[in-house]
């Protein structure tokens, strides 16, 4: 049988806090915790958008079941960006995000941040996320152990973020097969802050409904100080009856009118009020609790940039009869294409520049050749080159400056394989010493003439010019 969600969920400010930075939804098949931070400005903005973003996911039917709750989360990281660049005031918020999407009998997880999610399946009850905190960091390099976490100074230290930063954030990712009758419940960690894990984990086991578990987890907190904002969804699996039985699923918040062209057009706008109006429309179609700053922001329209930008995407995505999540793959992929317009550039410019130093280099390097040379083989002839003998592809490096009178095959035969290998000169003079010296060499293997009447000489033979020739 199908599975959903039954479920309740609550935030509070706390103690302390002026403002609520943390959002939450649960619905049918979705439960997501943000806590944001970035001080008076930012914190809210940015859990607040973050879940508003991610609430269309919660549906019976998902594509790509397995990819889509951390792709949805990037794109979601793109809006925190968009919204830092439309709003440089908001420059370093950021927020934490624990999602859990039930795709038929498996959640979905993902992760970023110190809020945590936590299980209760046949009487074990575990935390399954992983705190990217810097202290637990030490505690996994087992640089200090898990009690000296609690008490350590730098223990609120994030080291990932969902935020404005251009880089893709690194999510942790998973899969949990699940049955009717477990129990999970997700938090920010003003629960875990001051509450121990024994006592979350004796409420969590002890109470008889899900909303007497969310009471007394905020209740306890608020006992202990409370110095952060706490918000606590808990959720069991169920098995879906086929109708909205109020047993197993919360009220849908009352009906919102469903908007018309007029008020759509100016949602795209960014009409305050209907975007408002809009977001409140399409959350009363499922039934879900909304909580902390994006139901203020639902609600009230109290933080109006999230209220604009969220409210003129859903109003795009009717418009032009686009789902939310066809929208915000076209938002991604705009902004991917903004992003790959300035790294072409720069791509072609750094391939032109080496493209120019290549060539630089490579005349630099055929002028210096020009000024070498060496002696060679031309046509069985000992000869003088100007260049090197080396080729490169079709580019010849060397040109033929004097052709001698000295016959290779006259040179000894080791000699004759050195100058087939040619001989480098370090100038033209070296190279003409040279030749002298393959001259004289040459020469003391000329045949010796004696004529037969020492007063005659025209019956000598005729000796090769090398032979004749008087050496340097």
């Amino acid at each position: 049988m199908a599975l959903m969600l039954k479920f309740a969920a609550r935030s509070d400010v706390g103690k302390v806090r002026s403002k609520n930075d943390d959002s939450a939804y649960v619905g049918r098949y979705l439960a997501v915790v943000a806590d944001g931070m970035g001080g008076h400005v930012g914190g809210d903005v940015a859990s607040a958008s973050t879940v508003l973003d991610l609430v269309h996911l919660d549906v019976p039917e998902t594509v790509d079941p397995e990819t889509v709750l951390p792709d949805e989360i990037q794109a979601a990281n793109l809006v925190l960006n968009d919204l830092v660049s439309a709003n440089p005031k908001l420059s370093g918020m950021g927020t934490t995000v624990t999602a859990l999407l039930l795709t038929e009998n498996v959640l979905q997880f993902a992760h970023i941040g110190d809020s945590r999610a936590y299980r209760l399946k046949n009487g074990v009850f575990e935390q399954v996320s992983h705190d990217h905190t810097f202290v637990q960091r030490l505690v996994d390099e087992g640089r200090i152990q898990p009690e000296e976490a609690e008490l350590h100074p730098h223990k609120n230290v994030l080291l990932r973020v969902l935020g404005d930063s251009d880089a893709s954030p690194e999510l942790d990712v998973d899969q949990y097969p699940v049955e009717a009758g477990e129990r999970w419940m997700l938090c920010s960690d003003g629960l875990n802050a001051v509450v121990p894990d024994s006592i979350t984990e004796r409420i969590m086991r002890g109470t008889a409904s899900l909303e007497e578990t969310v009471e007394d987890l905020v209740e306890t907190t608020l006992a202990h100080g409370s110095p952060d904002n706490v918000t606590i969804v808990v959720f069991e699996v169920v098995e879906d009856q086929g109708f909205a039985d109020p047993v197993y699923i919360e009220a849908p918040a009352a009906d919102e009118p469903a908007p018309d062209t007029g008020q759509l057009t100016i949602a795209v706008e960014g009409d305050l009020d209907a975007s408002a109006a809009l977001i409140r429309h399409e959350m009363s179609k499922r039934p879900h609790l909304l909580v902390g700053a994006a139901e203020l922001a639902t609600q009230s329209g109290k933080i109006p940039i999230v209220t604009q930008r969220s409210g003129e995407k859903r109003a795009a995505a009717i418009l032009t009869h686009k789902t939310p999540a066809a929208q915000a793959a076209q938002e991604q992929e705009e902004h991917e294409a903004y992003d790959r317009r300035p790294r072409r550039w720069l791509v072609t410019t750094f391939l032109a520049l080496m493209t120019l130093i290549l060539l630089a280099v490579l005349g630099w390097g055929y002028l210096w050749t020009q000024t070498q040379y060496f002696v060679g083989n031309h046509q069985g002839q000992v000869a003088i080159f100007k260049g090197v003998s080396q080729d490169l592809g079709p580019l010849k490096l060397s040109h033929l400056d004097t052709v001698t009178d000295i016959p290779v095959e006259a040179l000894p035969e080791y000699t004759q394989q050195r100058i087939d290998s040619s001989l480098p000169a370090k100038d033209l003079a070296h190279a003409q010493s040279m030749v002298g010296e393959l001259l004289v060499t040459a020469k003391q293997r000329c045949p010796v003439v004696v004529p037969e009447n020492p007063g005659s000489a025209g019956n000598l033979p005729v000796l090769p010019p090398y032979c004749q020739e008087i050496a340097p």
